[in-house]
């Protein structure tokens, strides 16, 4: 079944990216509607990788502020919400739990380049998800990589086994802060059918 124009348009054409803010509140109810949306999409071996902190409170956004990069930290401190995207580099511990029809686990313990590749990969594509996902339940997206990571990793994820991959604020955009769109590859400067 082929979406509706209006629907490709909130997800494609007329989705923008982000980086002034109105001062409208996002509900937990509607950040858990993202995630109940976006963990359905795939992931290689259902390894679904990606640990999420939804950033709100002034406190939390005061830690985030000082690893933000210079010119992220207006969009980051009026952003509602900021979802930093992290990956968790022992994902394989979950894979009896998510993939259990095989020992997956095994294809990863101890095999540390198809943990980085397998963790990034499939994280990056759930923080895709993530932002599509949100525009769906009507918010907007800002996707950021402007940060200091070991900065981050250590405010957010210490003592843990997870790494950030990016950072997104959420939130209802203000359109006037928007630049104009960017010009994009056309099918045959990016795609080939062989």
């Amino acid at each position: 079944m082929m979406l509706s124009q209006e629907a490709l348009n909130t997800l494609f054409n007329d989705a923008r990216t982000h980086n002034r803010w109105l001062e409208k509140p996002v509900s937990d109810e509607l950040l858990k509607q993202v995630y109940d949306l976006m963990k359905w999409a795939p992931t290689s071996a259902n390894a679904s990788p990606a640990r999420i902190v939804f950033v709100r409170s002034a406190e939390q956004k005061e830690k985030l502020l000082a690893c933000m990069s210079e010119g992220n930290l207006e969009k980051t401190k009026t952003a509602p919400v900021t979802a930093i995207i992290g990956m968790d580099m022992e994902f394989y511990e979950k894979l009896p739990q998510l993939f259990p029809h095989a020992d997956a686990r095994s294809w990863f313990a101890g095999n540390q380049p198809a943990i980085d590749a397998t963790a990034f990969r499939n994280s990056s594509l759930q923080g895709a998800y993530l932002m599509l996902a949100a525009r769906a339940v009507g918010l907007d997206c800002g996707p950021m990589s402007g940060f200091d990571a070991d900065k981050l990793n250590a405010a957010f994820f210490g003592g843990s086994s997870v790494k950030v991959n990016f950072v997104c604020n959420l939130g209802y955009g203000d359109i006037a802060g928007v630049h104009p769109r960017l010009p994009r590859l056309s099918f045959d400067e990016a795609c080939q059918i062989v």
